[in-house]
């Protein structure tokens, strides 16, 4: 059984940009949302992936992930999954023995920037670098899935600018 741990943020300033070592374009979108689970299609560069995430609040949650065909992986996207797909840049910046993904999201979702941190337990020690902002690990608007239904171009000013302030 696969599990992942993982927490986002928000950013508080571009700093972190000086610090990226990596940048990958992602095509993702979603098969099937439902009460217990989520099940989405990524491509990035030339490889794809078919996923199947638990639907729950808490930090640690169900991921299975399976290799498959870039060729099918773009029909799915294409005729299977719900549109607006997502569309992003994800950037890979290491503090410590970490790795932080930070996406910058495109398309409908542009001007959202959300880092993320794997762990390996829930209550793991990691460095909080001085960019990062609030974290909305609970928010589910900022989940990928919920961003598919909801494009931050959707929110209003308020629910755009609300979080941002406070850290």
């Amino acid at each position: 059984m696969a599990v992942e741990i993982e927490r986002k943020f928000l950013l508080a300033n571009d700093d972190w940009r000086a610090l990226v070592h990596r940048s990958d374009r992602i095509c993702q979108g979603y098969l099937a949302n439902v009460a217990l689970a989520s099940v989405r299609v990524r491509i990035k560069a030339e490889q794809a992936w078919l996923s199947a995430k638990s639907m729950t609040h808490q930090l640690a949650r169900l991921e299975f992930e399976y290799p498959i065909p870039v060729s099918d992986a773009s029909q799915m996207l294409e005729h299977l999954c719900e549109k607006p797909l997502l569309d992003k840049v994800r950037h890979h910046v290491t503090i410590g023995s970490h790795l932080w993904e930070i996406d910058e999201f495109l398309g409908d979702n542009a001007g959202l920037i959300v880092a993320e941190i794997e762990l390996s337990a829930v209550d793991e020690v990691f460095a909080r670098p001085a960019w990062l902002g609030i974290e909305v690990t609970h928010e589910q608007r900022y989940y990928n899935f919920r961003l598919g239904a909801r494009p931050y171009s959707l929110w209003s000013t308020d629910e755009q600018q609300g979080l941002r302030g406070r850290s």
